[in-house]
């Protein structure tokens, strides 16, 4: 008994896509692909193109040296055979009309004189001085100490001199004037009895002269006024002690002060102790335009 298999569709088909896939692999790596490479010794010629404006018609060249638009047989009476320019691009190329009238002449730019190099006058700076050089020091000078005897002579001079200062002190102050002060507060007689007759006199004179303006502007206060009196009487000095706040009543009290000058001179008893009796006394402006004291 014979077997006989039979394929499938499918397997058919599944079978021709490998053979396919086979052939196209193998040909795709037995195909392989070289460029050329450039002969090292070939070298590159570049050919110059001259584009001419000419209407004449060419004429035909057995051996033309370049290329060109047109002939350029004629163009110049040179023996010299040189290369024709290419223009600047940008620049138009000049054309025969433009030959046959050229343009008006360019103005040449006249380049600016310059001026005349001036020349710099340095001078140079005076040298400097060196700095002085410190004086050397000095040696120590050599204390010579005083003997005894110049000592006792210093000590004599000095003892001396502050003797003869202390009596000129001595008889100056025993040339001033001797001063004694009093005030309402003194209890000796003689001082006493002499300074209620001052009062009295002050008093009769302020009372007579009493100022018109304190009157009129109804000014009273207390103030505190010292008078310096000699032997003889006279006035040595008169001085505001402490201000009534009126200008007007310290005035006053001056005035009737000198006007009651001079006073009685000193009695004996007070002459022989003192020259000059300083009198201290607060003065009373009143509302009643007296003048009173304290």
């Amino acid at each position: 008994m014979q077997l006989v298999y039979r394929i499938d569709v499918n397997e058919r088909l599944g079978l021709t896509l490998v053979l396919a896939i086979g052939m196209h692999a193998m040909a795709i790596w037995g195909i392989s692909f070289e460029f050329e490479r450039p002969s090292p010794s070939r070298s590159d010629s570049s050919l110059e193109i001259i584009v001419v404006r000419n209407t004449r018609d060419p004429e035909a060249v057995e051996k033309p040296e370049f290329l060109a638009q047109t002939s350029q047989q004629g163009s110049s009476n040179s023996v010299v055979k040189t290369r024709p320019k290419v223009a600047a691009p940008g620049l138009p190329v000049p054309t025969p009309s433009d030959m046959a009238n050229p343009p008006a002449r360019i103005p040449q730019v006249t380049e600016r004189p310059r001026e005349p190099h001036r020349k710099v006058i340095t001078q140079k700076s005076a040298p400097r001085k060196r700095a002085a050089d410190p004086p050397e020091p000095k040696p120590p000078e050599k204390k010579i100490l005083p003997s005894a005897a110049q000592i006792l002579a210093s000590s004599s001079q000095e003892i001396a001199r502050i003797t003869a200062a202390l009596d000129l002190k001595t008889e100056a102050y025993s040339q001033r004037p001797r001063r004694r002060h009093i005030s309402a507060s003194t209890q000796e007689y003689k001082y006493a009895a002499y300074l209620e007759a001052w009062r009295k006199k002050i008093e009769r004179i302020g009372n007579l002269n009493y100022p018109d303006q304190a009157k009129r502007r109804k000014l009273y206060g207390n103030l505190v006024l010292h008078v310096a009196v000699k032997a003889d009487g006279s006035v040595e000095r008169i001085s505001i002690r402490k201000s009534s706040g009126y200008k007007i009543l310290d005035d006053a009290a001056i005035s009737i002060v000198r006007l009651a000058a001079p006073f009685a001179p000193f009695p004996r008893e007070i002459r022989e102790e003192t020259d000059i009796l300083d009198i201290t006394r607060t003065w009373q402006f009143l509302n009643n335009n007296r003048l009173g004291w304290k």
